[in-house]
């Protein structure tokens, strides 16, 4: 059927309607820059979002290359043309970058360019849509900063590793604080697991997966345990393990920050260490306070019961069944004399003569007793260096204390073994308890190869009375008195002892430096005077004391005056128109023996006074030196001491006008 003119018309405006239509679409679109290009990219259309975005309006634009929304630099490498022609080869051009408005100021698009081919295949130019983006892309760079700034800080930390486990376990990145603290670089370590830090142990035990359980289950690991560093090397870490989930809550990894506390760690055992020693000490101080005291007390009871004994054996007929008796009862009270004399050692109240004393010399000349001594089954081993320096010491007291500590050894050995003397020289001391030793020691030691001790014998070993030895077999106050000893002497005690495998004790001793030491007393011949009587006045608090002292010089044949004080005795002197000798003890209340010496010599210079002493309780520093008599005494002793006291002289030289000033 022909088409007729009407029909024709009819077309052509429903055409020309669709066309405005399309306009209005276009020209209604104020979010999107959409205009057309000629095939050589000038602009020959122009919508109110390109007039909005860039600021041209239609007359100003249309006509002008579509290179002036682009930066100089792009122009310069020839983007713009690149655009049309990737458009043209490819059937579409899409791309982001910064455009230029009219005013200058920049922006930030998606550009998508289009060709417009006619019915007949040829390019009749280029459809362009633009999109302002420059919130989206200021939005992004802002995280992209904040991301660059969070890497950074992330980066910085090197007090901290601080690193990303895949959900697997698998180290996903690595931050300068964890190749500081583990010693693996980024390269060696991204991508494997992270239980390369813990002990096969810990591995085994499965703990690396634990953690990350508990973090996934709980929401946070927190632990602190040993961990690897790449040499091989442990440290203190504290660790924490927190999961990363995707906002739906999938997990998409871990967060892990570790922190080197090997200093800290190190300093707390340091500070229980000493807490452990100042509790140790002051434990060990109260027990020799108290031991201290009970052997005092014990000294005076037993002055009395060996005093007595020995007056009593002699007016006692001889019946041999007495006389056994008798004897028995020495032996048990000089067993107790042995006893008090460690416990004064413990607690560190003997009367030490202290001398320079020779070690190599020393264990030298107590090689035949110590073979006689520890048996056949022994072997005895020195290392004693050549030209060790002297120390400060008393030779019988570290003697006594070197066969206890062979014979502990001995015993430790049951089957027979080695035991091992030995010295050094050592420069710096470490500290040992509470305080540090002063200057250079000799360290003598004495090791075993035995049974050794658990940690909990090792602990109390050098308590007194304390031992693992069979009932009869020992006191248990051979360490406790070498321990008293060496404290004395300014030194330490040092025991190291594993269960199976051993001991050795170690002595600490300071050198000798030269100190003027206190001279022995000279023996002064006794007084050929044995008719002669004396009148002696006896000091004593101790009633028991007092009464057997008296007995004892009354059977000398001397005439005796009691006073139970210090204040009583000057009273008493001061009545007594003669008076040849004064025996005070030192511990008494209100005042001490040293003090009623001071007291006598201010009125009475000349007169002799003998001063007895249950330990060394003396103040370290008096203006005269006293002869002094240790309890308990017999009466040989007793009887000597007053004629060294006396000095040899006559009887007709007692106390009258003469001892005065």
């Amino acid at each position: 059927m022909k088409q007729t003119l009407e029909d024709h018309d009819e077309e052509k405006s429903a055409l020309l309607k669709d066309e405005d239509r399309y306009r209005l679409l276009i020209d209604s679109l104020t979010d999107y820059a959409i205009y057309m290009l000629d095939e050589n990219g000038f602009v020959v259309s122009w919508n109110p979002g390109a007039r909005r975005f860039k600021g041209y309006e239609s007359p100003e634009i249309i006509g002008q290359h579509f290179s002036c929304f682009y930066t100089e630099a792009d122009c310069k490498r020839g983007l713009p043309a690149l655009a049309l022609k990737a458009a043209r080869e490819n059937g579409r051009f899409e791309g982001e970058g910064w455009r230029v408005r009219k005013d200058g100021t920049r922006f930030w698009v998606n550009v998508v360019i289009d060709p417009i081919i006619d019915g007949s295949g040829n390019l009749v130019g280029f459809a362009k849509i633009t999109r302002d983006l420059t919130e989206r892309k200021g939005a992004e760079d802002t995280l992209l900063k904040s991301e660059e700034q969070f890497r950074l800080l992330i980066q910085s930390v090197t007090d901290y590793a601080i690193y990303m486990l895949s959900p697997e376990g698998i180290i996903t990145n690595w931050n300068a604080g964890a190749e500081r603290i583990k010693g693996y670089t980024p390269q060696e370590i991204i991508g494997q697991h992270f239980s390369k830090f813990y002990s096969p142990e810990d591995v085994a035990a499965g703990l690396p997966q634990m953690g990350l359980q508990t973090a996934r289950q709980v929401g946070r690991f927190e632990k602190e345990g040993w961990r690897y560093r790449k040499d091989g090397s442990k440290f203190w870490a504290s660790v924490v393990i927190d999961p990363i989930r995707t906002p739906n809550g999938e997990l998409i990894g871990y967060a892990k920050i570790t922190r080197d506390m090997t200093e800290r760690k190190q300093a707390q055992e340091q500070l229980e260490r000493a807490r452990e020693a100042m509790a140790q000490s002051q434990k060990m101080d109260a027990i020799g306070q108290l031991t201290g005291g009970v052997a005092h007390d014990f000294n005076n009871l037993l002055m009395a019961v060996l005093g007595s004994l020995e007056l009593i054996r002699k007016r006692l007929p001889e019946d041999p069944k007495l006389k056994l008796l008798l004897n028995n009862a020495f032996e048990g009270a000089r067993r107790g004399v042995s006893l008090t004399q460690r416990m004064l050692s413990f607690a560190r109240r003997q009367e030490l003569l202290l001398t320079a004393v020779d070690v190599k010399a020393l264990v030298s000349g107590m090689s035949h007793i110590l073979e006689r001594s520890l048996g056949p089954l022994m072997t005895i081993e020195t290392d004693i260096p050549e030209g060790l320096p002297s120390i400060k010491a008393d030779v019988n007291q570290l003697e006594t204390a070197l066969l206890n500590l062979t014979v502990n050894a001995r015993d430790a050995m049951a089957q027979g073994g080695t035991i091992k003397i030995s010295a050094r020289l050592v420069a710096t001391p470490p500290v040992m308890g509470t305080r540090a030793l002063n200057g250079e020691c000799v360290v003598l030691s004495v090791t075993d190869t035995g049974e050794g001790m658990d940690s909990d014998t090792l602990a109390r070993a050098r308590e007194p009375f304390f031992t693992t030895k069979g009932v009869g077999k020992g006191t248990g106050l051979g360490l406790s008195m070498v321990h008293g000893m060496t404290e004395q002497l300014g030194g330490r005690l040092r025991i190291e002892s594993l269960k199976g495998k051993g001991t050795s004790v170690e002595l600490w001793i300071p050198l000798f430096h030269g100190e003027i030491l206190p001279a022995p007393v000279a023996e002064v011949p006794i007084a050929a005077a044995d008719s002669k009587s004396l009148v002696v006045v006896v000091v004593d608090d101790d009633q028991l004391v007092l009464t057997n002292t008296k007995a004892m010089l009354e059977d000398f044949g001397h005439t005796v005056i009691d006073a139970i004080s210090g204040p009583a005795a000057l009273e008493v002197i001061r009545k007594t128109p003669h008076v040849d000798l004064v025996i005070t003890d030192q511990a008494m209340p209100q005042m001490t023996g040293m003090q009623l010496a001071a007291a006598i010599r201010v009125d009475w210079p000349n007169l002799p006074i003998l001063l007895v002493s249950g330990y060394a309780e003396l103040p370290s520093k008096t203006a005269f030196e006293l002869p002094k008599l240790a309890k308990p005494f017999s009466l040989d002793d007793l009887e000597d001491a007053v004629a060294r006291t006396i000095g040899g002289k006559a009887v007709s030289n007692r106390f009258d006008s003469s001892y005065r000033k």
